[in-house]
């Protein structure tokens, strides 16, 4: 049986200061983010009850609107206690949260000084992103057609609506091919993140690898593994990856808000089995968040 569509469910939203029955959570079609995709947005998750990192995630919202020029309306503290609103009048106990700010149809052209930003947020129940048989033998994934577009050519550091464009193109594709998902090469044609996680290396040396985060979101996810790993005496190497150098991993994860750590198993012709590091960092990262198994 499907889920219920997006628009049609029981629940409340808060929206621009209030809480909305969920089906009165509307925006007009003449909205200047729908044809402009001025639009900024938050992914959080919820454990018991507790929305991970909530200050991290209302402060990369905040700067990702000061990155696109929308005035947001909320300080940090007002969005933390929006969201906490939401999650107690959804009774939210193991979930996801979507903030999202826009704007709105007082202007209609790519100009947009005299519009107004919007603020939503939603939550829904939600235990997990992949399946806990993909995330035991590694998900597979393909290289997307598409590259992350270089530092001087987007606000690639803004959680923008218009930069996961590419995303949904390339997961789509993937998943026509038969894979779980795709990985991006950065413009230069170095290893870059998947469409919506980041990416690790476990190396020859003992040291995990991941891409300097130049075109991309530096991920809360991704801060937090990095810390979890330095704690178990892990060395994190940040650094610009090849894309040929997959050859010589001995195991690789992603890490993200719907993806959490989730070992890989398969990028195109390179195969890797998930082993104890990916074991350790998905233990050390479900106990970080208080997850229940």
């Amino acid at each position: 049986m499907s889920s219920p569509s997006f628009d049609d469910r029981d629940g409340q939203i808060w929206y621009d200061g209030e809480m909305l029955d969920w089906r009165d959570a509307k925006l007009h079609v003449l909205s200047h983010a729908l044809h402009y995709a001025s639009s900024v947005f938050e992914g959080v998750r919820v454990y018991n009850g507790k929305a991970f990192k909530l200050t991290e995630h209302s402060q990369r919202l905040v700067d990702s609107a000061t990155m696109l020029g929308m005035a947001m309306p909320y300080t940090v503290e007002e969005l933390d206690a929006a969201t906490l609103k939401t999650i107690e009048a959804n009774n939210i106990v193991d979930g996801y949260i979507r903030p999202v700010a826009w704007r709105g149809s007082e202007m209609m052209g790519v100009s947009a000084q005299d519009t107004k930003t919007h603020v939503a947020i939603a939550t829904w129940a939600w235990p997990s992103y992949f399946s806990p048989e993909m995330r035991a033998k590694g998900i597979r994934l393909t290289l997307s057609p598409w590259k992350r577009p270089a530092p001087d050519t987007a606000p690639v550091h803004a959680k923008a609506a218009g930069l996961y464009m590419i995303c949904t193109m390339s997961k789509h594709a993937a998943e026509d091919k038969g894979f779980d998902d795709a990985i991006f090469q950065n413009w230069k044609g170095q290893l870059a993140e998947g469409t919506g996680a980041n990416i690790f290396l476990l190396m020859p040396d003992g040291k995990l690898h991941t891409p300097t985060p130049d075109c991309f979101l530096n991920g809360i996810t991704r801060q937090t593994v990095m810390e979890l790993a330095k704690r178990r005496g892990l060395e994190v190497v940040e650094r610009e990856i090849e894309f040929d150098e997959l050859a010589n991993a001995q195991e690789v994860f992603v890490t993200g808000t719907a993806a959490e750590v989730t070992p890989v198993g398969q990028i195109d012709d390179y195969s890797f089995t998930p082993g104890k590091v990916c074991q350790m960092m998905i233990e050390d990262y479900d106990k970080e968040v208080g997850k229940t198994v």
